[in-house]
């Protein structure tokens, strides 16, 4: 098979090597071009910098231009709360310093609002920037677009559905399309609002009728013999959709829900998991039309599949990290396991890889950083003592890390 054919795409226009515009970075695999980066940290070693952040957000940091961008779900008064009354408020800071330029209300969350998971928080889609604009997503509640300094452009709160614990799926850019899943307890879909005004382009209604509905995971583009295609799984299905229109390529039935983890490409592979109860790891080849289920599913592995954290590919070798602590090694072509190995904690940070190095974030506040290799080896153990949900941001020469208070910038000298 000719591989050169396949491409996975750039969802923003070009950035320079420092920027981390998106959940998972420029290309949304996990990938940072820095150098120079720690291998190890803590509370007193390599910390630049530590900025308290307001309210409670699993977002995961971005970063355009030495601005750091992330979302928040702060409070209105000490018991507002308990009550489900919460201001969903854009945050910016200077990279360089940690100071917050800019905190701005961006929804008013009223009482009675649905309850979350443990897990979640009422801002945990990642951000986007791009032609010198923010985009902030908050599943359910609404998408906003804002300018650098913070004014809203636009705001759509049209695609209101019933969660189930909560919100999670970050928007994708595509050709001036932001494309994410509305994936609640009933009638769940794929959106894509125009970027200039925030006005509906198109709708795709998921097929199929899965006991359980609800998902989570942030879709995936390629290119496949020219066309684009957005992988975006959910309950019981991995549906490919034409960007521009909306228009079914090609899918994938499946046993899950509570879809969580993002798709990755490489090889001429989609690869992805398959979300609770028991999540299984597929490999598919995205050449096909319709239902391909029987004849586009190049492999399946059960073993060490995540429920939460994104898969990795670096070369040839696929990693996973399971909710539990489990991380595997797996040949990208055939799926043969080349090493599995039991690591500190558990997981719902998605693993990056920069600088040579494979950064794991445990819930709990260690991370530990290996080699990418056909053989397990450790290189370090490192982290703070903080919960910890939310994945990486990658600078030059350091990585932006979230608490579950502070925002942290780790810096080797």
């Amino acid at each position: 098979m000719n591989f050169a054919r396949y491409w996975i795409l750039l969802v923003c226009p070009l950035f320079a090597a420092a920027d981390w515009p998106q959940f998972r970075g420029p290309a949304g695999d996990g990938h940072g071009s820095a150098r120079n980066l720690p291998a190890t940290w803590s509370e007193t070693k390599n910390v630049a910098w530590k900025t308290a952040i307001p309210g409670k957000g699993w977002s995961s940091p971005v970063l355009v231009a030495d601005k750091l961008y992330l979302t928040t779900a702060a409070p209105l008064d000490p018991g507002s709360a308990s009550r489900g009354e919460l201001s969903l408020r854009g945050l910016c800071l200077d990279a360089a310093t940690g100071k917050i330029l800019w905190d701005k209300e961006v929804f008013r969350q009223d009482a009675g609002a649905p309850a979350i998971h443990t897990k979640n928080s009422h801002a945990s889609p990642t951000p986007l920037v791009t032609g010198g604009r923010l985009y902030v997503h908050f599943g359910h509640q609404g998408t906003a677009c804002l300018d650098p300094a913070g004014n809203i452009l636009w705001q759509n709160r049209k695609n209101a559905y019933e969660p189930v614990h909560g919100n999670g799926c970050s928007p994708i850019l595509v050709d001036g399309l932001l494309i994410f899943s509305c994936d609640g307890a009933t009638n769940p879909y794929v959106v894509a609002l125009r970027a200039a005004n925030g006005q509906e382009a198109w709708r795709f209604s998921r097929p199929g009728d899965p006991p359980k509905k609800f998902s989570f995971c942030t879709a995936t583009l390629i290119e496949v013999d020219g066309q684009k295609q957005v992988i975006c799984p959910a309950a019981g299905v991995i549906n490919a959709l034409d960007p521009a229109s909306g228009r079914e390529i090609w899918r994938v039935t499946t046993e899950g829900y509570s879809v969580i983890p993002k798709p990755i490409f490489g090889q001429g592979l989609v690869l992805l998991s398959t979300g609770y109860d028991a999540p299984e790891f597929v490999a598919i080849r995205p050449t096909g039309r319709g239902d391909v289920t029987n004849s586009h599913v190049a492999w399946t592995a059960q073993r060490g599949a995540p429920h939460t954290p994104s898969p990795l590919l670096v070369g040839d070798e696929v990693y996973l990290v399971s909710d539990k602590g489990v991380a595997t090694c797996l040949d990208v072509k055939t799926g043969r396991e080349h090493w599995q190995k039991r690591v500190v904690g558990n997981y719902s940070s998605s693993p990056v890889f920069a600088d040579g190095k494979i950064y794991i974030q445990s819930e709990e506040g260690p991370a530990v950083v290996i080699a990418p290799s056909k053989e397990f080896t450790k290189l370090a153990d490192a982290g703070f003592q903080e919960r910890t949900l939310a994945s990486y941001a990658v600078g030059d020469d350091c990585l932006f890390i979230r608490t579950e208070k502070n925002l942290y910038r780790v810096q080797g000298w």
